[in-house]
């Protein structure tokens, strides 16, 4: 927040760029799916973002590193900006996603051992037409 008296710095998109790490093109992107809005344009047209632009880019980023899709950082940031939402709804959301990690884990170690059996078949000796990971992958009745 800003004190009283002082005007907001309003920063370029570039700027905003540089000082998140995402290029121009994100930033856009990120105001064109409506998680960010420019505070207003120059004359000219350029976008000028104030700090919770900054912010904001600094939210969505480490919701996506704890693998929160897009659309749900949207209805995250919904939740936050809406003065009746509840800290038990962005529960639910947190719960929902560790129940997806979840079955992701599952399924990336179901797909790690097949891989490591295949892998484990191969002598890494001979032609590829013989190799016995081409032909599990081939053979349509191996599957994780």
């Amino acid at each position: 927040m800003c004190e009283v008296g002082h005007a907001m710095k309003l920063i370029t998109i570039g700027k905003l760029a540089t000082a998140t790490g995402l290029s121009t093109d994100a930033i856009r992107f990120y105001e064109k799916q409506g998680l960010i809005t420019p505070s207003s344009r120059t004359e000219s047209g350029y976008r000028q973002y104030d700090s919770k632009a900054l912010e904001r880019i600094k939210f969505i980023a480490h919701a996506k590193e704890v693998g929160f899709t897009l659309d749900e950082i949207y209805h995250l940031l919904l939740l936050q900006d809406d003065p009746t939402g509840s800290c038990a709804e962005v529960k639910e959301h947190g719960r929902q996603k560790i129940k997806e990690i979840s079955r992701k884990l599952v399924l990336l170690t179901q797909m790690k051992e097949s891989l490591t059996e295949l892998v484990n078949k191969c002598s890494g000796e001979g032609p590829s037409s013989e190799c016995p990971i081409l032909d599990g992958l081939n053979n349509s009745d191996t599957s994780i």
